[in-house]
């Protein structure tokens, strides 16, 4: 019953235009991922941080491992997996744009997601005005940090990569870059069908779909 209940989401994605959801849609379906079909939060932010490596590992393995550190990414979670690469951290992003250009091969965008209330835009003026002007790649996990959910690059940055979770968001009709991921593999069928979301296929096992 499970194969066929999913044969036909497959189907159905297959002749309708994939969902970009609302800020309320993306918090009510996270909210039913939790209570509904008892998610774990740290199980949700391991199977997103999986994702979001796998995506970024495609167009960047060659290039962003540590020397001396095996080259064989460890899935626990997304700070895990990063530790491991030559990705910096926005908490501890230094100030001086010449040095990250210098020093790293890209940047993870993390700070905000669905979070783009004004109170927590104030505690990263300083790395969001950074990341405008770095020219390393910028990879945005769900929204792109400055962002509006809905409205989207209103203030903010440009990054190369986009990786939605879930389901993308309606500001992601508004991304530019080179490659846009979607990350929701795991959500329940019955789910996808509720919100009418549409998946495309993912290809064999892979947890990512590129858009």
């Amino acid at each position: 019953m499970a194969n066929t209940n999913h044969g036909a989401v497959q189907q159905a994605a297959a002749t309708e235009p994939i969902k970009f959801l609302s800020k309320e849609e993306a918090k009510a379906l996270e909210g039913e991922l939790y209570e509904e079909y008892r998610f774990g939060q740290q199980q949700l932010i391991e199977i997103s941080g999986h994702s979001c490596a796998m995506a970024i590992a495609k167009n960047y393995e060659p290039t962003i491992y540590y020397p001396k550190r095996s080259c064989k990414p460890i899935f626990l979670d997304f700070t895990v997996q990063c530790e491991k690469m030559d990705i910096p951290f926005l908490s501890y992003l230094p100030a001086e744009v010449q040095l990250i250009n210098d020093a790293y091969n890209l940047i993870i965008d993390a700070v905000l997601g669905l979070s783009d209330e004004a109170g927590l835009k104030e505690l990263y003026t300083n790395i969001l005005a950074t990341m405008k002007h770095v020219k390393i790649p910028i990879i945005s996990i769900d929204v792109p940090s400055g962002w509006d959910v809905e409205k989207g690059n209103t203030e903010g940055i440009n990054p190369a990569v986009l990786v939605s979770l879930a389901a993308p968001k309606k500001c992601a009709t508004q991304f530019s870059g080179k490659f846009h991921f979607l990350a929701g593999r795991y959500l329940p069928d019955d789910l996808q069908k509720k919100y009418e979301l549409n998946p495309p296929d993912y290809p064999g096992t892979d947890c990512i779909v590129q858009l």
